[in-house]
């Protein structure tokens, strides 16, 4: 049952009652109000629980406050008394939701974006008021309109350089789509994506603004807007950028396994299978004509995934495949950079990552068609060599894990994307690592995969591409085939030879 509201009036003048028609302190008569609208029911979390003060000494009856007398300052202020009464408001709000909540409805939003315009010129005037709209905005999304959006992004692009007032537009940004829709969509399509990614390479270095950009990135991918019927929960271009930034994290043993207890492992595989049960799903529906393909009620019969909204919101059944290869390969790319962590390895190969990673080669196997977003170009067979190179790293001094690999059908993928891109030296160069890991430590292999042809395979990539001799010699030295090593130089005096 929904608790009753009241209004900061009502609520200050029942205090003001207490003290003056029965005489109370203070301290006594604010208590005494809570603890009479608590047992009625009432719902306080939005109540400023103090004592309001006189605002001036010419009217000792006008009572309000503190942050609605600082806030009537900000409105009056010349540019000296500017940037310390935007620093006191800045105050107030940080003590808690009830004067932030009481601030906003006095209409402080327009006031402080006022200031934080008259300070765009000045970055130490416009570092306090954007501040201000920070702990303004915090838990108060709906304050954000277009024309704050634009201030926002325009003021973030400008300074994007600079990792303070960056850091207070990133923190912006996340106040303003926690629990709204609209603004995450507005905000992606004003290019926030592209702004959050670039102050995590320009300003890899501070710990607080990389946190920042990071739970930014988080908050855009949530499904927590109760008032929109159909979310837009994992925006390709988001999820792919999310993804992106956890491989960049990923450089030190104790960040990966971080990665995983923080749910970063679940969200990725639960993303892979859910691609993986999408595209089997409308597999089907490709070659149907539009007016025969699912709609709505279709979907909603067979218990839809999150990319299935996705795809009923932006139409996309006509190139479903080509739509999903940039965040698969992203997807798989970020496994294979948590990889680096030993016990990482065992938890992905637990939780089903092999299968997924050999359903995600085998599904983007055969298709040519590239990916156009702006000015990213992919080409299906990166998610080929990103399918190889995680299970690449997961074999790596890992026994249990290659068995788990040649059981899932791994080396026949990793073969077949041999065969099916022989021009692509990348492809060919992870294939040939992995076939390698997984025979150095269990020869017993060896024989199964030279009878899927693997030393032709080898011998052509070999043959094909300079960049990938090394490898592919080691990979068929370890399946124990002839190769011949090539002595480049034997110690001898005398000059070499090329």
């Amino acid at each position: 049952m929904a608790k009753r509201r009241i209004t900061q009036e009502t609520f200050d003048s029942v205090v003001r009652e207490n003290i003056q028609e029965f005489e109370m302190e203070e301290s006594e008569a604010l208590k005494e109000a809570i603890e009479q609208f608590e047992s009625q029911g009432v719902d306080l979390s939005n109540i400023v629980k103090a004592v309001p003060r006189v605002g001036s000494e010419e009217n000792s009856e006008d009572q309000t406050h503190e942050v609605l007398q600082v806030l009537e300052s900000l409105r009056s202020s010349s540019s000296s008394s500017l940037l310390e009464d935007m620093r006191l408001f800045s105050h107030h709000c940080s003590l808690g939701f009830p004067q932030r909540y009481l601030a906003a409805q006095k209409d402080a939003y327009p006031t402080i974006l006022s200031c934080c315009k008259r300070a765009s010129e000045d970055k130490e005037a416009l570092n306090v008021a954007l501040t201000a709209l920070s702990w303004l905005t915090d838990g108060q999304p709906d304050l954000l309109d277009a024309e704050g959006q634009g201030f926002l992004m325009d003021t973030y692009s400008v300074h994007a350089d600079d990792a303070s007032l960056c850091l207070l537009c990133v923190r912006i940004v996340r106040h303003c789509c926690l629990k709204h829709e609209n603004n995450r969509q507005d905000l992606v399509k004003a290019g926030v994506l592209s702004l959050l990614t670039g102050s995590l390479r320009s300003h890899a270095a501070l710990p607080e603004l990389v946190k920042e950009v990071c739970a930014a990135l988080r908050v855009l991918t949530f499904d927590d807007d109760v008032r929109v019927a159909f979310v837009h929960p994992g925006d390709p271009a988001v999820l792919s950028e999310l993804c992106a930034t956890l491989s960049r994290l990923a450089v030190r043993n104790e960040f990966c396994q971080d990665i995983v207890e923080l749910g970063g492992l679940k969200l990725m595989i639960s993303l892979l299978a859910d691609s993986m049960d999408c595209q089997v799903s409308s597999a089907s529906s490709a070659s149907l004509k539009a007016s025969e393909r699912p709609g709505a009620c279709d979907i909603a019969a067979r218990a839809p995934t999150r990319i299935d909204v996705m795809l009923l919101c932006w139409g996309y059944w006509e190139t479903h495949d080509l739509f999903f290869q940039e965040l698969v390969k992203q997807l798989l790319t970020a496994l294979k950079a948590i990889a680096g962590n030993d016990d990482v390895k065992d938890a992905i190969v637990n939780a089903g990552g092999v299968e997924l990673i050999v359903m995600a080669m085998n599904r983007h196997m055969t298709s040519a068609q590239p990916f156009t977003r702006g000015s990213l170009r992919l080409l299906v067979f990166q998610v080929c060599e990103q399918g190889c190179a995680a299970m690449c790293v997961l074999a790596l001094r890992k026994p249990n894990n290659c068995a788990r690999i040649m059981e899932s059908s791994g080396a026949l993928a990793a073969l077949q994307a041999m065969k099916t891109h022989p021009g692509e030296v990348s492809v060919q160069k992870q294939s040939c690592m992995l076939l390698r890991n997984l025979v150095s430590r269990s020869q017993s292999f060896s024989a199964p995969i030279l009878e899927l042809g693997a030393e032709a395979l080898i011998s052509q990539a070999m043959e094909a591409h300079r960049d990938c001799a090394d490898v592919a010699r080691a990979a068929l030295r370890d399946l124990g085939c002839q190769v011949q090593l090539r002595e480049l130089w034997t110690g001898t005096k005398g000059s070499l030879s090329h």
